[in-house]
């Protein structure tokens, strides 16, 4: 084999024969982890130029806030309101804040030991190997293609909305040789799309400003809503529907099981958060801003949901709320003598929309340029361009493929498909975070962590299968009761007998395993409460990224251990506490 990086791919038989040893490949470097000193150093040289380091706290809960704000409310609310958990769905947005919290430390526990841009990628990578991180990046890098594009097509129909416009009607153009879900042609979203590209590659500090000046806006948009909401609006919207005779009443007209299908379909709006922690490698203190940053822009977000739903919910019965521009409609609709309210709203919504945008497509390029220096995929995305300080290719790829899925895709097909992403990744986070804490390679039996997380984790998955399949009775409640003590008594065994390997020199996570495991659980329950298409949609993707994987990714990764640019064998690592890492990324 030749010693080049594209030996694999130099010509047809080369790559012929790098197929034909696939099996052997795989097994060598599927399971290669890397470690924090290398992300850090090694790795990170492979993008040329350096992100340059801007950031402070309050820019990061800017980002926090701009990133959640206008993708949750704004795209899911009147969806799941109308369709899953009625006026519950404030319950449905505190039960996901609860579980983005939880993430939340987990991520970044990861991020203040090893603040680079890969975010979930590289906490992966380092404790369960290429394979894992790729299946985990890749799903992320989909999320975040699939949530703008919907946020997109939502700021298409919320611009309509303000200027009194029917948005299907004027602005989309319908194609009826096309499929129904993919025959509304958006311009409008593909031009949002291509202009947060262009400016997301000149200049994160630059873009941060921008968010900052459009969240505060955002922000007092969203005060004034839900002042306005409670003062118009009438308890009574609470527990009667518009239509008692074919619609179900009271606070849970879908009961308990709506509610969280609520928060699984809502869970897209903490999304935001995950991109704060890409953008570590550009933060000037990590040790101290990216605790606050992400776990204070989920707290804030939370509450300012809690109180926008409560105040959608009063404005008009569940029944009657608009699944795409719920707030707008509301008092449009719900509030004679404040219809122009709606237009305010849609001003507002269509500006927190824009920063939501802004954000994620800030997440997906650093995940795409980290993804890059691993050398699964082509080098050519992890560049990153010496003027701007920016992963200039990967933003402007991204942004293409973005603005082509809101060109065709229907609202409704993306975001279950998202929701079903995010939850796999939050749950492999919160899976890595233990297997690190407990496992020492080279100096620990990974097993017993292992068993644990498999065990914890088949209990949690029969729990919410009883939980979503099972009759009602006693005997469903006994045997969800009997899962409930088996995982506490497998979780507390474990805490008991299995010592932590390492401790945070910065931060850790507080009360290990407990929170999360928690963060385990809450996730798999949550993926339980997902419909069947979206698993269907969800398989056939990870299908491909394993395709890809295969026929691509794990030559590309062969020959670049080759050339001696990653990690020669499985296993075989310098201790993480020998490391000589640069002190000027961790303080």
């Amino acid at each position: 084999m030749d010693s080049h990086g594209s030996s694999s791919f130099s010509s047809l038989k080369t790559y012929l024969l790098a197929l034909a040893d696939t099996p052997n490949r795989v097994a060598r470097r599927a399971c290669s982890a890397s470690t924090s000193f290398d992300e850090m150093s090694r790795a990170r040289s492979r993008s040329g130029s350096d992100m340059r380091r801007s950031l402070r706290w309050f820019d990061l809960v800017g980002f926090g806030l701009g990133g959640m704000i206008g993708a949750g409310v704004f795209v899911t609310t009147g969806r799941a309101s109308r369709l899953y958990a009625g006026p519950s769905v404030v319950l449905s947005y505190a039960i996901a804040g609860f579980c983005a919290l939880l993430s939340a430390f987990c991520y970044t526990e990861f991020a203040v030991d090893m603040p680079v841009a890969g975010g979930a990628f590289s906490y992966i990578r380092v404790t369960f190997g290429e394979f894992a991180a790729f299946l985990t990046g890749a799903n992320l890098i989909l999320d975040y293609v699939l949530s703008n594009a919907a946020v997109a097509r939502s700021f298409t129909a919320y611009l309509g909305t303000a200027l009194g416009i029917s948005t299907a009607a004027k602005w989309r153009v319908t194609i009826s040789a096309l499929p129904k879900g993919f025959n509304e042609i958006d311009f409008f979203a593909v031009i949002a799309v291509l202009i947060i590209t262009v400016v997301i590659c000149y200049s994160t500090r630059e873009s941060s400003v921008l968010n900052m000046v459009l969240t505060s806006l955002h922000v007092l948009f969203l005060v004034f809503i839900v002042v306005v909401g409670f003062y118009r609006g009438e308890w009574k919207n609470f527990t009667k529907p518009a239509d008692p005779v074919h619609h179900p009443g009271g606070f849970f007209p879908f009961g308990v099981s709506g509610v969280f299908n609520g928060a699984a379909m809502v869970y897209l709006s903490y999304i935001g958060y995950d991109a704060v922690s890409t953008m570590a490698e550009e933060v000037r203190n990590p040790v101290k801003d990216i605790p606050i940053g992400v776990s204070g822009s989920v707290i804030l977000v939370t509450v300012l949901y809690c109180l926008m739903a409560a105040s959608m919910s009063m404005l008009l019965p569940y029944d009657l709320i608009d699944t795409e521009a719920p707030f707008s409609a509301a008092f449009r609709e719900g509030s004679d003598g404040w219809k122009w309210v709606s237009n305010v709203i849609g001003v507002g919504a269509s500006l927190g929309i824009l920063t939501s945008m802004l954000v994620a497509m800030l997440g997906q390029a650093r995940y795409m340029c980290v993804i890059g220096r691993s050398s699964v995929v082509p080098a050519w995305f992890a560049r990153v361009h010496p003027r701007t300080s920016t992963p200039v290719n990967a933003s402007l790829f991204l942004g293409i493929c973005t603005a082509a899925i809101a060109l065709f895709t229907d609202l409704n097909i993306l975001l279950n498909l998202v929701s079903i992403g995010t939850l796999f990744v939050f749950y492999m986070v919160a899976n890595a975070v233990i297997y690190r804490r407990y496992v020492s390679v080279g100096s620990t039996n990974p097993w017993p962590t292992l068993s644990f997380l498999f065990c914890f984790s088949l209990t949690s998955i029969i729990f919410t299968l009883i939980w979503q399949f099972g009759p009602s009775g006693k005997p469903k409640a006994f045997m969800l009761g009997a899962c409930t003590v088996i995982a506490i008594a497998v979780l507390q065994l474990f805490h008991w007998v299995v010592p932590q390997a390492r401790k945070p020199e910065f931060w850790g996570v507080p009360l290990m395993p407990w929170i999360p495991s928690i963060s385990i659980f809450l996730n798999i329950f949550l993926l339980g409460s997902l419909d069947g298409p979206s698993y269907a949609r969800f398989g056939f993707f990870s299908a491909l990224i394993v395709l890809v994987y295969v026929l691509y990714s794990v030559h590309a990764s062969f020959d670049a251990e080759e050339d001696g640019s990653l990690s020669q064998k499985n296993g075989e690592f310098m201790k993480e506490s020998n490391e000589s890492e640069d002190p000027g990324l961790k303080v």
